[in-house]
């Protein structure tokens, strides 16, 4: 080989560098033996299986009667009143033990009462293509013009790779198809008790609403989530891998503009140095960062306890504020479609008053990663901003009602002046004349009513008529639009 070299010891290789004038210079030499390896690649998300894998689906159904009413439907056994209770141990997740979590505003909306249930839940087992659905939940979203709306929550383990199965969910393209058919299509499930409902509005969902949860195991495929102690930050593989599992997309399906990359996942919410959430606005996931040994003991068994019970109530909560939001813009844009505006106002200012005072909750409790979850999704959704704008508008459109009523006042003024004058004018003449004929006082009256009738065709008499009316003068020689 040339400069002495043989395969199993390679010659140094002489590092080149262009200068300005385009040629090409000697800076040294670098031993081949030395050369930097290259990179390893970050292992697709796609192929990696969680050692703890949990998924919840949210749909919005129409509930079509009262679950439980009528016991058992035909193809599933009965709804019990409450969230479905999910166990770790000695611990159990019914209504009570979630409740605590949560200010009593917020649990009523979640939980309901024992004289009004909102939720409740049915248990199930149906296994298949790699998921195995645990239950399903109905929790009442009724609003004004949708009082049977409501929301379904499917709870699965999945056995295989968890982000195609949340591809196939989202409908991306080139994705399996969809694994909610068959067994395990929602309407099948739910049976004559709900029905999938179509989205329909500009800021429905436009597919179901996905909460997964994934802890990574010890092997070298999961290393782009773990932390290499307890004291390092998050690798930015982990963001990555929770941008994915939120987005339901891998890397060719949505990549992220460099630009910005770094402040969409700088929105994780770190709930402790062992695992992080992000939400985004059709899901959100969870993600742990040391190795999951596996089994109940471990405390990524509570983790996902915490993720499919508290942590998605919180997000079920942020669902109805944001449908509640939409039907109030609703409201807003369609309050000139009827002449009458004071009642349409009012009953708009009673709707939202009855959402501030049930449903707006941005601290709905005292533990800190759930109230993190809620603002995320409230952020998401701009739901703060969507709200103050609703106030605002509500606010103005209450003060020209106020003007309309103030106008009215003074045209109903006006007109009692324009009628009272001349008739008190002609009865003083008469009373003063000591005059009680018969005969006078209706001509007096007769000319009252004449003074009244051309008082009533000048530019005053017509703006007193048009502010009685609620409606602007045309002025002369203009017809008033209909």
């Amino acid at each position: 080989m040339r400069d002495g070299g043989t395969a199993e010891n390679p010659p140094p290789r002489t590092a080149e560098a262009d200068t300005p004038d385009g040629t090409r210079t000697r800076t040294g030499t670098v031993p081949a033996s030395r050369t930097p390896p290259a990179a390893a690649a970050e292992p697709p998300l796609t192929a990696v299986t969680g050692v703890r894998q949990v998924l919840a689906v949210v749909l919005p159904v129409r509930l079509l009667r009262e679950p439980g009413e009528h016991g058992p439907g035909p193809e599933a056994g009965g709804w019990e009143t409450g969230p479905l209770p999910f166990s770790l141990g000695e611990r159990r997740t019914d209504a009570a033990t979630r409740a605590v979590h949560f200010a009593p505003a917020s649990a009523r909306v979640l939980y309901g009462t024992p004289d009004r249930p909102r939720r409740w839940h049915r248990p199930a087992s149906v296994e298949h293509g790699g998921l195995l659905l645990e239950g399903l939940e109905l929790l009442r979203t009724a609003t004004v013009r949708g009082p049977d709306c409501a929301l379904a929550v499917l709870h699965f383990t999945v056995a295989r790779p968890l982000l195609p199965v949340l591809r196939a969910i989202g409908h991306r393209p080139g994705a399996d198809p969809d694994p909610l058919t068959g067994p395990l299509d929602p309407g099948r499930l739910l049976g004559d008790v709900a029905e999938v409902r179509d989205p329909v509005g500009t800021f429905a969902i436009a597919r179901p609403y996905t909460v997964a949860f994934l802890t990574p195991g010890p092997g070298p495929g999961h290393a782009p989530a773990l932390r290499s102690t307890p004291q390092t930050p998050v690798p930015p593989g982990a963001d990555r891998w929770l941008w994915q599992l939120a987005s339901r997309s891998q890397p060719s399906d949505y990549p992220l503009a460099p630009e910005t990359a770094a402040e969409e996942l700088s929105r994780a919410v770190r709930i402790s140095a062992d695992w992080s959430a992000l939400v985004l606005r059709h899901g959100a996931a969870f993600l742990g960062h040391r190795p999951d040994p596996g089994g109940d003991e471990d405390f990524h068994a509570f983790a996902a306890l915490h993720a499919r019970t508290v942590y998605l109530d919180a997000l079920l909560l942020g669902s109805l504020q944001r449908d509640h939001i939409d039907e109030l813009t609703d409201e807003l844009a369609a309050v000139f479609d009827t002449p009458r505006l004071a009642p349409r106002v009012a009953a708009l200012e009673r709707n939202i008053a009855r959402f501030r005072s049930t449903y707006w909750r941005q601290h709905l409790t005292a533990h800190g990663p759930a109230n993190g979850l809620l603002l995320a999704f409230q952020n998401q959704h701009r739901l703060p901003e969507r709200f103050t704008g609703i106030l605002a508008e509500a606010a103005d459109y209450s003060r020209l009602v106020q003007t309309q009523e103030s106008q009215q006042i003074s045209g109903a003024l006006g007109v009692l002046t324009i009628l009272g004058l001349p008739l008190g004018t002609a009865l003083g003449i008469l009373q003063v004349l000591g005059d009680e004929s018969p005969t006078h006082l209706l001509a007096a009256l007769g000319l009252a009513v004449a003074v009244t009738a051309a008082a009533l065709t000048t530019r005053y008499g017509r703006l007193v008529l048009s502010s009685l009316r609620g409606t602007p003068d045309p002025g002369p020689g203009r017809r008033p639009r209909r």
